[in-house]
């Protein structure tokens, strides 16, 4: 193990944490678990991340977080600040979910996992946040640079990661590494999946099933642009994807439809490749428009997440490597899409971890597992702690 490498730093870390006070509440499962809870129960749809963030501002203030500020997307900051000038570390977690205003936020336990809507995505990756907060606030664990702990808004569906772009653009001449807490334990996301997202609509003059048959029905010219859609050429390497996730059109059955759309979801770990997708869509749109007759299809761009990356070898990379490795974790590096893919984008450094395990994400079973809680949040301490001390850019 060289002197200076990330794993010799996070090994030295380990042996001085291992003897504090604070390593024992780092690691306080029942107290985390219970402040994901209540975040869980704050209704937070993408776009109406309001009473969530104003919940995570009255922590952070409790706390006594500096410069504690809510921004006009909700994104909420605070700062414990280093003895040193200079760019500091961005540690973040999203507090939007895919559910809806009024979805049945009840949980329910069995065993080591507890189910609940938005608990594994993202309550309980906000819960660490503060927790992690308060530990090093509370036991003056003060850093060699400033540690930024941001709550933001935007990650998920069509939010485009809108609220780390403000964040970006607010903090980038302040921070000069960004952890984002948005995955498995055990997982380092070191590459940011590029993504495209549009919106495809189809609309015509419609008429009733009967007395108008034979006049364009923009459901028709939808499902039929949709089959194209679904005979993309994909790519395994470079991994590549697409998905229709929504279809939406007409009135009733025996209405010939004036409206529908569809949004299709574009990604690719390869840009080049990503560009070749949306080539072949904007063909197929053009196609279908100059077939079509008496329709009007409009082809609208509602998702643009850049892509980016770090090297394995990267410091931070094996800063977080080395903080899984110290508490017994499996490491897998992967590529995925997170808030980390601004920074990425722009040329900061940035991964993406996770402090515990999860299932079912985006559905109403959505669960978490609780057990590996103690070992996420000692990894997640031992990588803030190195990463505000060593030099990662």
């Amino acid at each position: 193990m060289a002197e200076n490498s990330p794993a010799a730093l996070v090994h030295t870390l380990y042996h001085q944490l291992a003897a504090l006070p604070a390593w024992h509440e780092i690691a306080d499962t029942d107290a985390i678990v219970e402040a994901a809870l209540t975040i869980q129960q704050i209704p937070a749809p993408t776009f109406a991340e309001a009473q969530r963030a104003r919940y995570v501002h009255d922590q952070m203030v409790a706390l006594g977080l500096a410069e504690v500020q809510l921004d006009a997307l909700h994104n909420v900051y605070g700062s414990l600040p280093g003895r040193r000038a200079g760019p500091g570390i961005l540690i973040s977690a999203h507090t939007d979910t895919v559910f809806a205003q009024d979805v049945n936020l009840t949980v329910r336990r069995d065993g080591q996992r507890i189910y609940g809507p938005g608990l594994s995505d993202n309550s309980i990756s906000v819960a660490a946040l503060l927790h992690l907060a308060r530990v090093l606030k509370q036991h003056q664990l003060q850093t060699d640079h400033t540690l930024w702990f941001v709550a933001n808004t935007g990650e998920e569906g069509l939010g485009d990661l809108a609220g780390m772009r403000a964040v970006i653009n607010h903090l980038h001449h302040k921070v000069g590494a960004v952890v984002v807490v948005d995955a498995q334990f055990g997982t380092v996301v070191h590459a940011g999946v590029a993504s495209r997202r549009y919106r495809i609509s189809v609309a015509a003059a419609g008429g009733h099933s009967w007395q108008d048959w034979g006049a364009p029905s923009a459901v028709h010219v939808l499902v039929r642009l949709g089959a194209r859609l679904t005979e993309l050429a994909m790519s395994v390497d470079p991994k590549s994807t697409f998905n229709i996730g929504v279809i939406e059109g007409g009135t009733t059955v025996n209405a010939i439809a004036q409206h529908a759309s569809l949004l299709l979801d574009l990604r690719s770990v390869d840009e080049a490749r990503l560009a070749a997708l949306i080539a072949q869509v904007e063909t197929i749109v053009a196609d279908v428009t100059a077939e079509e007759r008496g329709v009007t299809v409009r082809l609208e761009t509602v998702g643009d997440r850049p892509g980016g990356s770090i090297e394995r070898q990267h410091p931070l990379a094996q800063l977080a490597s080395a903080a899984y490795m110290a508490v017994g974790a499996n490491v897998i590096f992967d590529a995925a899409s997170t808030d980390a893919n601004v920074p990425l984008s722009r040329g900061i450094p940035a991964v993406c971890i996770g402090m515990s395990r999860g299932g079912n994400a985006h559905r109403l079973d959505e669960y978490l597992e609780i057990d590996d809680i103690p070992a996420g949040m000692r990894s997640l301490l031992l990588l803030t702690l190195a990463a505000a001390s060593a030099t990662t850019a």
